[in-house]
């Protein structure tokens, strides 16, 4: 069996997957599989769990090897877990040498060329790590599960680089890292402890991903990173996002499609509304990381952007390029969050024209500020997500219905799917190659996508 990769959560985690598969082969790491988890809900971290059991069940004799975020700030989780036999941080996942390392016998073989690895620091500059594995001591096997875990610091790594992805298995557009980690401590996310502080990629580092990427054929990147909007202020000259992307696209012409992950609204930069403007290459789709529509619960998740701030860019943003769609990821029942709260959250769907949302309900992460406030009813959680979803359907009917009889430039994904510019899906019953540019007649609808006809 060669060497699998399963990933959970976010678009950086697809980009890594990539990184870890090139490095483990390097290393000549077979009959593995590498599970790249996700921490950002409690469900997440709950799949990961389930596919592990599985995949053990269904391949007894292969290595398991865990790693991602969950397992940077919970690595006595999955060490605990019999069916694991390494846990890996954040950093170690994306070097060759640490699958070089690994012992083929038993995990209680720790290699002598990592001493440093041998004991992971748990202790976090800018908050106590969650579930502290005991010394030695606390449950069952302890000592063995110490053993197992090579996780190191995230808060200590001050570097980003490029990592020269060759591609991306089965998937029709690339993803380039621009920036890994976050400076800011939201009071309900654990991720900073999982990516560490704040930094970038250097400008020409990316330029050279991606005409790489480009040269092997890609159509479209996707810029993609933690948190995207603070790109820059740790390098020399503290480039901007919209700087990076203006160099970006004038060195690379032939890069035909650029879209961005999700950004901060208070962060956008006056080069980045220019390209918004000017540069048709940039997708008309802006993801934001809304997460509230109510100014006290934006206050108490400790965001940088009020309601109004939110409602004034996507107006902005709007004006530059009518035809601009906009997503966001919305979180219901964070504590405190009354109807009323909930309320203008749900009528901000509407306000600022939200079309493709991520909705979670809220989860505690053990370790947060926001884990201690007063808890919203998981039902109530849930339900208020359904009725928040159902509000994104509309939105996204009504920009179906405004489509339909235009002719849409568009991605091919798999056979007979593809995606605008704004990313919407379409269904066609032409015959065309994954990753493939095309333009499609809008002919009809239905509840999660539209369907068409290539244009000759």
């Amino acid at each position: 069996m060669t060497t699998q990769i399963v990933t959970f959560g976010c678009r950086l985690n697809t980009y890594e997957s990539e990184v870890i598969r090139a490095n483990a082969a390097k290393a000549g790491l077979e009959d593995a599989i590498i599970f790249n988890t996700c921490a950002v809900t409690a469900e997440a971290e709950r799949q990961a769990r389930q596919a592990i059991r599985k995949a053990r069940k269904a391949n007894p004799h292969a290595k398991i090897i865990v790693t991602g975020c969950s397992a940077q700030v919970k690595p006595e989780t999955y060490a605990q877990m019999h069916e694991v036999d390494w846990v890996i941080g954040n950093e170690e996942k994306l070097k060759a040498e640490s699958y070089l390392s690994l012992p083929s016998g038993e995990a209680d073989c720790i290699s002598e060329a990592q001493p440093s690895l041998r004991n992971p620091v748990r202790e976090f500059t800018a908050a106590p790590s969650p579930n502290p594995l005991p010394k030695g001591e606390g449950f069952p096997g302890a000592a063995l599960a110490m053993e197992k875990i090579r996780v190191n610091d995230i808060m200590a790594v001050k570097e980003t680089a490029a990592h020269m992805v060759a591609g991306f298995d089965g998937l029709a557009r690339a993803f380039v890292q621009v920036q890994n980690g976050c400076d800011h401590r939201c009071t309900f996310c654990i991720i900073p402890y999982g990516r560490g502080n704040s930094r970038s990629v250097p400008v020409g580092e990316i330029v050279s991903e991606v005409r790489a990427l480009v040269e092997k054929g890609y159509n479209e990147i996707v810029l993609t990173g933690v948190d995207i909007s603070d790109y820059g202020k740790d390098l020399p000259g503290a480039p901007t996002l919209g700087q990076m992307m203006r160099r970006l696209l004038a060195l690379i012409p032939e890069l035909k499609r650029l879209r961005l992950s999700s950004i901060d609204a208070v962060e956008v930069d006056d080069d980045l509304y220019r390209l918004i403007a000017e540069e048709p290459r940039l997708m008309s789709h802006i993801h934001l990381s809304l997460q509230a529509g109510d100014d006290m619960i934006l206050k108490r998740m400790k965001r940088r952007h009020s309601r109004k701030d939110a409602l004034d860019f996507c107006a902005r943003v709007r004006s530059l390029r009518p035809d601009v769609v906009f997503g966001a990821d919305i979180i219901t029942g964070f504590p405190t969050e009354t109807e009323e709260m909930f309320a203008n959250t749900l009528h901000i769907v509407e306000e600022a024209e939200l079309t493709w949302l991520h909705v979670f309900p809220y989860s505690a992460r053990e370790g947060t500020p926001a884990a201690r406030m007063p808890q919203v009813a998981k039902a109530l959680r849930k339900e208020r997500a359904q009725r928040l979803r159902k509000a994104g359907e509309k939105q996204v009917q009504q920009r179906f219905s405004g489509w339909m009889g235009k002719e849409l430039v568009a991605l091919v994904e798999q056979a007979n799917l593809a995606r605008t510019d704004h990313f919407a899906p379409v269904a066609f019953a032409e015959d065309l190659p994954k990753g493939a540019v095309t333009r499609l007649r809008i002919t009809g609808m239905d509840a999660g996508q539209m369907h068409g006809t290539v244009v000759a």
